[in-house]
């Protein structure tokens, strides 16, 4: 069972943003990783925010089941 997922939360560009930089640093990235992540998200449309954070969240959720 996944931690983490976009399936069911808010769908505003502010939560998406903010609820993976806080899965992201929950499972101990780097601040460098994060904004990355975030800069990547927010450098096209919404289309492209989702598929950059869904990538996000699986690593996020890869790294939370290798606990």
């Amino acid at each position: 069972m996944e931690k983490y997922s976009l399936v069911g939360i808010d769908g505003n560009a502010f939560y998406l943003l903010g609820y993976t930089s806080k899965a992201m640093r929950d499972e101990g990235f780097s601040k460098e990783e994060i904004d990355t992540v975030m800069k990547n998200a927010k450098s096209s449309d919404y289309n492209n925010l989702l598929c950059v954070l869904d990538e996000a969240i699986k690593k996020c959720n890869e790294k939370a089941s290798s606990k």
